[in-house]
């Protein structure tokens, strides 16, 4: 059942994130990253770094939250996670309106083709440094992806006329529709093309 509050519809029995988006029901095909994506329902992503000294915990923090922690890496938004929250908050009314898609399914899709698979260690023989493809975790694919998500956002954004909301929102579509164009996808594809040459 649904009830009309305002201009927000809001769920009788389920939260919606920022009042507006379902996390429920969201499909996320790579079986690999679904035990690492937390879609548990919030209102607004932020649960005071409760999850900050414990190992494996940020598994149990909402994708959201994590991708707004990954935002906070310039002196703009370093701390201020309440600016930050609004941007993220601000790029989702933007996919929203530009793909009539729930930005949180936009955001997993992204999420999914922006994660490489394989990545490359250096082993040592002796006096040799010899490069050697590896097989990423499923947590370390995730923190990847969100990490060169954000950095594609913040170095789009820096010395442009477009806003930071913009800029998320575009890594976000391009990214969801696996294209070249999107830095963490190129991101991807470099890092697996050089483990391919190491293997």
């Amino acid at each position: 059942m649904k009830i009309m509050d305002g201009e927000n519809q809001v769920l009788s029995n389920g939260v919606l994130l920022f009042g507006k988006y379902e996390m429920t029901g969201i499909g996320i095909r790579d079986g690999g990253l679904a035990k690492y994506i937390d879609l548990t329902p919030v209102s607004v992503p932020h649960t005071g770094g409760k999850h900050a000294n414990r190992a494996f915990a940020k598994s149990k923090m909402s994708i959201v939250e994590r991708l707004v922690n990954s935002m906070m890496r310039t002196e703009v938004y370093t701390g201020k996670k309440s600016k930050t929250i609004g941007v993220v908050r601000d790029a989702f009314e933007i996919v929203a309106t530009k793909t009539n898609r729930n930005p949180v399914q936009v955001l997993v899709e992204a999420l999914e083709n922006a994660a490489p698979r394989e990545e490359i260690t250096r082993l040592q023989f002796g006096g040799i440094s010899v490069p050697k493809a590896v097989d990423i975790s499923p947590a370390r694919r995730l923190d990847i992806a969100l990490r060169n998500l954000a950095r594609g956002t913040v170095d789009a954004s820096f010395k442009n006329k477009k806003s930071a909301e913009e800029c998320l929102a575009d890594e976000l579509i391009l990214a969801s529709k696996g294209d070249m164009n999107s830095f963490s996808v190129a991101k991807k594809e470099e890092l697996e093309r050089v483990a391919q040459s190491a293997r």
